[in-house]
């Protein structure tokens, strides 16, 4: 499946052009800008992380996001290409560089991890670090927009503390060992109670914690979408919920102790790049620490791909442009 937000441009005399690649585990965005900052092209395909797709399946959707990107009818020439791909194996630069190839580019991308490029959606500086919480969780910290060192982002099973699922997980054993011991319900435990069974819930409590627990073994992965409904539940003062959103962000925070030395926080994911109970927590726990948020990570490759050419203080000047949202 592909979208396109930005169609790409015709354009009528030769202009430079860069190119911007975010290729995630659900999906992959292309970006394409002039040097001057203005998005000439954007489009969105499948899923593009060869580890968890095959390379095959990643080197197709970024070939189609970026075939929709590029402006129509000649008239340009790129210059430079950045490619953040999460999952990244050394096969993806030489596959990458024969679709560069294909599409009339004769230098393929550098190919980067998605960590860096995450945190170039943040901030233009060059030292500092990444918070991550989306269904995963991770902290990195960056100098000269390259990972030097890492925390967690170990996996739902044994790490990710604070991530999305495990945000969900905590609510599922909340509710399971509230229905187990016949307590109240609270408003979390009727939010996925309700999430799991809608109008079929069986009449008695052990019966529901059985049946939840059976659905959560099959399909481990629909724990992280509780982490919606645990945010509800705390906005409205349900103890359980307010406790696990709180232990979800002290437990990011003391993550990113662990890599962070100076320069900005950036905040990234679901989980903390919108509003809700857990970022606001990250940010009171980060006191005067400097905290941005991500935005677009494909216009933000593109941003890196310009970086080098362009003159220091300019770079920084049209982060902005490069990586508003599409």
């Amino acid at each position: 499946m592909l979208t396109s937000d930005v169609k790409a441009q015709t354009l009528t005399v030769t202009e430079s052009l860069v190119v911007g690649v975010d290729a995630g585990a659900t999906s992959t965005r292309v970006a394409v800008h002039a040097l001057d900052g203005t998005r000439v092209g954007y489009a969105r395909a499948g899923a593009g992380n060869p580890s968890a797709h095959g390379l095959g399946r990643a080197v197709t959707a970024i070939e189609t996001a970026l075939r929709a990107a590029l402006p129509s009818g000649g008239g340009y020439r790129v210059v430079a290409s950045v490619a953040g791909v999460a999952g990244l194996v050394g096969e993806v630069a030489p596959a990458l560089a024969k679709v560069w190839d294909c599409a009339g580019i004769s230098d393929g991308p550098r190919c980067v991890g998605d960590v860096p490029i995450a945190y170039a959606a943040g901030s233009p500086e060059p030292e500092g670090a990444l918070l991550l919480s989306g269904t995963g969780a991770v902290a990195a910290r960056i100098s000269d927009f390259q990972q030097v060192a890492i925390a967690d982002g170990l996996g739902w099973l044994l790490g990710d503390a604070g991530s999305g699922f495990w945000i969900g997980r905590a609510a599922a054993k909340a509710v399971v060992a509230a229905l187990d011991r016949g307590q109240d319900e609270g408003l979390l435990t009727e939010l996925v109670v309700a999430d799991f069974f809608g109008d079929e819930r069986p009449a008695e409590p052990r019966t529901v914690a059985g049946r939840l627990v059976r659905i959560a073994q099959a399909d481990h992965m629909r724990l992280a979408s509780l982490a919606r409904l645990v945010s509800r539940a705390s906005e409205e003062g349900d103890p359980t919920a307010v406790e696990i959103t709180r232990e979800a962000a002290a437990h990011l925070v003391a993550t990113l102790r662990r890599v962070h030395v100076s320069g900005p926080v950036v905040l990234a994911g679901s989980v903390l790049t919108n509003d809700g109970p857990v970022r606001r927590a990250v940010i009171e726990l980060l006191g005067d620490e400097t905290a941005m948020t991500a935005r677009d990570a494909a216009g933000a490759a593109a941003w890196l791909a310009a970086r080098d050419l362009l003159a220091e203080d300019a770079a920084r000047d049209l982060h902005p442009l490069f990586t508003a949202c599409a």
